[in-house]
């Protein structure tokens, strides 16, 4: 599928800030997604505040139904970020949306002034480790036994935000 053509297969899809009414439905994908990391409630709240000592961008995928279909959220540590996470509801994946929310978050932090996006991903995601080499990541190292339950190793991974 070409990049077009994911975009094309989510036309309805609205990219926007998370409020605070969208965390329930946040977290409820999360819990559904398997391998997506699971914060509690509390985290999502804190990624909303402004001013706060990292900030953050978090974005949510809606449809026309009002229905959210994934999220993602970066912090912020200028000139850098980090992709903290990004899921998509398991019946609206392979839609496009994650590459919508990617690529949405990706230039709402160019506008920020980041220069470069990090990200950790299980050595095992090979499906995750592919998109993101689609959208031009590059690996960059390793962290032993980074993930938990079970034990893993995490691939590193950057991309410059010319």
């Amino acid at each position: 599928m070409t990049h077009s053509e994911a975009t094309v297969r989510a036309p309805n899809l609205e990219i926007r800030r998370m409020a605070s009414d969208d965390i329930l439905s946040v977290v409820g994908i999360e819990q559904s997604v398997r391998g997506a990391p699971h914060w509690p409630r509390g985290h999502y709240e804190e990624a909303l505040l402004i001013g706060s000592p990292r900030p953050r961008i978090a974005l949510v995928a809606s449809g026309s139904n009002g229905e959210l279909a994934g999220f993602a959220i970066a912090a912020m540590v200028a000139p850098d970020a980090e992709l903290e996470t990004i899921a998509v509801a398991e019946p609206s994946q392979r839609h496009g949306i994650g590459r919508r929310l990617l690529r949405s978050l990706v230039a709402e932090l160019r506008e920020q002034g980041i220069a470069v996006l990090h990200l950790e991903v299980r050595a095992s995601n090979l499906q995750a480790i592919r998109f993101y080499e689609s959208e031009n990541f590059k690996k960059i190292g390793d962290r032993r036994l980074y993930y938990a339950d079970p034990e893993e190793d995490a691939i590193l991974m950057s991309l410059a935000l010319p």
